[in-house]
């Protein structure tokens, strides 16, 4: 405690449980498309609600097709968000376009809704030439400098501490913009966390915690990972903003996080939101559910749908129909096909560009090296068929 904070006297030892407090979860959609009575409703207008739904159709129609396309032995691996659409779109159409995101692994959804096409998308996937991380990167670890999506790494919750600082730098330009950190209740185990939380209070930086608490770390229930009140509590203890949201329904989702940014650019004071979700899908395509969890816990959650669930309320609106969403799904399942037979046919970087992008001028040892694999892939031409094929020999 700082000297200069008010000082409670007690007069008798008073021990605080953490299980006295339970953080409430802010809902405003209920699943048939209404709203709960006294809720408060985000001003969400026609164009951006259906911006919304598109791009959450679109998530759920590239996941179940590039997860098809893994099990039919054209993509070596894939992470599906299935059931967290509402998070992962709501929470980016929330933002200022410019604000930066840095996410974890499955939030396809804030690409699609900031314009990341589907031909970037199937280059990425395919690490074929037209692929901006040049073929460095396993699939679903997409990156746009265009759209502030910094390129998503591979070790758990390093992008949380990487948010502060660059939440730091924004504050510092005063260019009143934030940076918004995206990660699972399983990488807030993480020590990166704490300390990301703790420099975020210390500094003041406009960041945006975005946790999608979906229940698991892989197979790794959340009542193994962690003894409290889930993961908005750890807020609390770093003297920050906090808010718990059901993270299926849209309408909260969204007015969450427009509240949210607007504290953190506004006050530039970071916050902490909490998203209570379901990864219906498996961890990843390596991942088989069934020996950790039941069919009856996921059937629960597939009553809560988020597509659904965004459906019903645009039906009520009169704003969308049963026709239109049907046409919405085939023409972009047919879309998706188009593309990624397209991008699977394009050919795979040069390997003269390993050694790019990293110095402005490569170093003596990289080139040492590079020539060395060179000499390698010569030798065995037949062990690297596209490699070969597209080295410069000169």
């Amino acid at each position: 405690m700082s000297t200069d904070t008010k000082e409670r006297a007690v007069h008798a030892p008073q021990f605080i449980r953490g299980d006295e407090l339970q953080i409430p979860t802010y809902k405003v959609l209920k699943q048939d498309g209404t709203t709960y009575k006294g809720a408060t409703l985000p001003d969400l207008d026609k164009d951006t609600a259906l911006r919304i739904y598109r791009a959450m159709v679109r998530t759920r129609v590239l996941d179940e097709r590039m997860l098809a396309a893994q099990r039919q032995g054209r993509l070596s691996f894939y992470m599906q968000s299935t059931g967290e659409e509402a998070t992962t779109v709501g929470f980016a159409a929330a933002l200022d376009d410019e604000d930066m995101i840095m996410a974890q692994y499955r939030e396809q959804g804030a690409l699609v809704y900031r314009g990341f096409t589907l031909d970037e998308f199937m280059n990425q996937l395919f690490s074929n030439e037209l692929d901006y991380g040049k073929g460095r990167q396993m699939p679903i670890h997409y990156g746009s400098a265009k759209l502030h999506y910094m390129t998503i790494s591979s070790p758990l919750a390093t992008q949380i501490p990487q948010a502060t600082g660059y939440a730091y730098g924004q504050k510092l330009a005063g260019d009143k913009k934030c940076t918004v950190a995206v990660f699972g209740e399983g990488a807030a185990s993480e020590g990166d966390f704490h300390a990301a939380l703790n420099m975020a209070s210390v500094l003041k930086t406009p960041t945006i915690f975005l946790c999608r608490n979906n229940g698991y770390a892989i197979s790794t229930p959340a009542s193994e990972q962690f003894a409290g009140d889930g993961i908005a509590p750890r807020a609390l203890g770093y003297g920050m903003h906090t808010i718990r949201v059901d993270g299926n329904d849209i309408l909260a989702v969204y007015s969450a996080m427009t509240e949210a940014r607007c504290i953190a650019v506004e006050q530039n004071e970071p916050v902490l939101v909490e998203a209570m979700s379901y990864r219906l899908a498996a961890h990843s395509s390596s991942d088989d559910p069934s020996g950790y969890r039941s069919k009856k816990e996921e059937e629960k959650w597939r009553n809560k749908d988020p597509l659904l669930r965004m459906k019903h309320w645009l039906q009520a609106k009169n704003w969308w129909s049963d026709d239109e969403d049907a046409a919405l799904f085939e023409a972009d399942r047919r879309e998706v096909l188009a593309t990624m037979k397209e991008a699977e046919k394009r050919p795979a970087p040069v390997i003269e560009e390993m050694i790019t992008d990293v110095y402005d001028t490569p170093p003596a040892h990289l080139k040492e090296q590079l020539e060395g694999l060179k000499a390698h892939v010569r030798l065995y031409p037949e062990a690297y068929p596209a490699t070969s094929g597209r080295m410069n020999n000169g």
